[in-house]
C-alpha cells in the first residue's frame, strides 16, 4: 500500500520513497511567493481602509503609495517586508502559528498566516474585529484580496 501525506505548507510525500525524510518535504508552496513585488494596481483600497477606521490623511498617503513587498523564507520562518516612502514594516512568522503584528496604520493584531492550497491566507484579529488577506499567484502576478466585513479590495503586484 502506498500512502501519501503532507505537512502544513509542504509538498506531499509518499511512503514509497523516503517517508519523513522525503526530499520533497524541504520544498514549500511558499516558494512561489518568494520574490520582490511592486504594486501596479489597486481597487477599492480607500473604502477598505475607511472601513478599518484609517484616518483621512493616512488613507490619502495609502492611496498614492506604491509599496514594494519582499517575501522570503528564512529557515522555517516566512518574512514579509513592505517598503514604501510612507512606512516600512516587517513580519516574520511560522505558518499556522499566531504572532503579534503592528500594521502600517498602527493596529496591534494577533495574526496567523496559513497555506490553503496555493493561496497564502493572512488573518489579523484586533478589538473583536477580523480582516483577511488572501494572496495568490495568477499569470505571474501576485493578487492580494483584502476583506473586512462586507468590504472587498484587490491589490495587484508584479515582480520587480
Amino acid at each position: 500500500m502506498i500512502s501519501v501525506w503532507s505537512k502544513p505548507g509542504r509538498a506531499a510525500a509518499c511512503s514509497v520513497c523516503f517517508g519523513d525524510n522525503c526530499p520533497l518535504q524541504t520544498f514549500t508552496m511558499v516558494d512561489a511567493f518568494c520574490a520582490t513585488w511592486k504594486l501596479v494596481e489597486s481597487e477599492n483600497f480607500d473604502e477598505y481602509m475607511k472601513a478599518l477606521g484609517v484616518g483621512f490623511a493616512t488613507r490619502q498617503v495609502g492611496n498614492v503609495t506604491k509599496p514594494t513587498v519582499i517575501i522570503s523564507q528564512e529557515g522555517d520562518k516566512v518574512v514579509i517586508r513592505t517598503q514604501s516612502t510612507f512606512k516600512n514594516t516587517e513580519i516574520s512568522f511560522t505558518l499556522g502559528e499566531e504572532f503579534d503584528e503592528t500594521t502600517a496604520d498602527d493596529r496591534n493584531c494577533k495574526s496567523t498566516v496559513t497555506l490553503d492550497g496555493d493561496k497564502l491566507v493572512h488573518v489579523q484579529k484586533w478589538d473583536g474585529k477580523e480582516t483577511k488577506f488572501v494572496r495568490e499567484i495568477k499569470d505571474g502576478k501576485m493578487i492580494m484580496n483584502l476583506t473586512f466585513e462586507d468590504i472587498h479590495a484587490v491589490r495587484t503586484y508584479e515582480k520587480a
